[in-house]
């Protein structure tokens, strides 16, 4: 029989996660045997997660992706950086990625208290004993509040083709369904758990009840007020980090005070120099009481507008030079940023906010009282104007990345 699964088998199981993660929305979750970070590039996307960690006892397998990740960010998923857009228009989002490699056997403290736990077709490849420590570590130790487990389903063996034992070399073992209920049924009573049982890859059609799921999927559920003397004599070891950090990475987040404050100040910049420029052009038309801004924004600027003031005087350096260039300098409110330029009022919070965050701020000039922001504007006497305006126009080519990767689709024998 030719068995094929569409979408392939292990992006089934893939999305059965994100599908898990979209209803219940974890902060901390952590992907063990992460491999190739498949599934991780998959989760980054998703804004309720603050700390996305992967661990795998293949250390070369991890730094091979990491710096895929790194160097390479025009693939599908963009790898695990940020890429540049994360840092021209950060988010409120927080996100820290983190690639470890380490067994799943031992217990590392930084892993502790995590929201989801993920082993995506990993179990299979312990020893029996190991699946002890295993049981031991994820459900005793770290105790995490959801869990994910996945495993071939040795019953539908049948329907693939060349499988005599297992479907992978490396497999120690594949359970039944019933095997795998027995397992998971005996981690819930020693451990303070609950699951539930499903899976993905459906049999053909009439066999599905007779055979079950092509991959079996357990989810646990931390049971509340759990009383559980294996969890509390695990818990009361003493904390190790065996783990080895192999890339981390923190986001660009507003939440951070030093972007938030380079993110205003662009803000701050381009609403002042915007507001300046139809300012002094309203003005050269001899239009004073701002009422054309006022239609053009779509706005209640007007009044506000007629705050701004201007200065005129040769500046020092100009003087030196013999040049004829001026320096006029527009005062900007802040309450008028604050009226006019909605990111602005967002990114700050309050008027008060926004005085206290650009009070020490060296590419801002503030007047005396600080009340508003001055902008210089220069101008050159008319001769020079003319000049400038005989001279042809310069253009910047329009720049476009092109990247093509081919990504060969994996069948159920490389995914286990």
């Amino acid at each position: 029989m030719d068995l094929t699964f569409s979408p392939p088998l292990h992006k089934q199981r893939h999305q059965f996660v994100v599908d898990f993660v979209k209803r219940n929305k974890p902060k901390k979750v952590v992907d063990l045997g992460c491999g190739e970070c498949t599934l991780l590039k998959m989760l980054k996307f998703h804004h309720e997660i603050e700390l996305l960690v992967g661990v795998d006892v293949n250390g070369a397998k991890v730094k091979k992706r990491m710096y895929v990740c790194m160097y390479v960010c025009s693939r599908k998923w963009h790898g695990l950086a940020p890429i540049s857009t994360d840092y021209l228009e950060p988010s409120y989002d927080q996100l820290c990625v983190e690639l470890y490699q380490g067994s799943v056997t031992q217990k590392d403290a930084r892993f502790k208290g995590f929201d989801l736990v993920t082993s995506i077709e990993l179990i299979e490849h312990l020893t029996p004993a190991d699946v002890e420590l295993f049981s031991e570590v994820v459900f005793g130790y770290m105790t995490p509040k959801m869990v994910i487990i996945s495993t071939p389903n040795s019953e539908f063996n049948i329907f693939m083709p060349g499988v005599s034992c297992y479907r992978h070399s490396d497999h120690k073992f594949e359970w039944t369904r019933a095997e795998f209920r027995s397992w998971a049924m005996k981690v819930c009573l020693d451990y303070g758990y609950e699951v539930e049982f499903t899976g993905v890859g459906k049999a053909p059609q009439g066999q599905q009840e007779a055979v079950g799921f092509c991959t079996q999927i357990g989810v646990f559920y931390q049971l509340w007020g759990r009383d559980c003397c294996k969890t509390l004599l695990v818990n009361d070891a003493e904390d190790l980090f065996p783990y080895t950090l192999l890339y981390r990475v923190n986001y660009p987040s507003l939440c951070d005070n030093n972007i938030l404050r380079r993110v205003l100040v662009s803000e701050v910049l381009y609403g002042a120099e915007k507001l300046k420029n139809r300012w002094m052009e309203e003005q050269a038309d001899g239009i004073c009481d701002a009422v054309a801004l006022c239609q053009t924004e779509g706005g209640a600027c007007a009044e506000e507008m007629k705050d701004l003031m201007e200065w005129s005087g040769a500046s020092d350096s100009a003087e030196k030079q013999g040049s004829c260039t001026s320096c006029r300098i527009v005062a900007v409110p802040l309450d008028v940023l604050w009226s006019c330029c909605p990111k602005v009022s967002v990114l700050s919070g309050s008027l008060g906010n926004l005085k206290h965050l650009l009070m020490d701020e060296p590419n801002i000039k503030l007047s005396q009282d600080s009340s508003a922001v001055l902008i210089n504007h220069w101008e050159q006497d008319q001769e020079e104007k003319e000049d400038d305006y005989n001279l042809d126009d310069s253009g910047y080519p329009e720049a476009s990345l092109h990247s093509h990767s081919a990504e060969q689709e994996e069948d159920w024998e490389e995914n286990d």
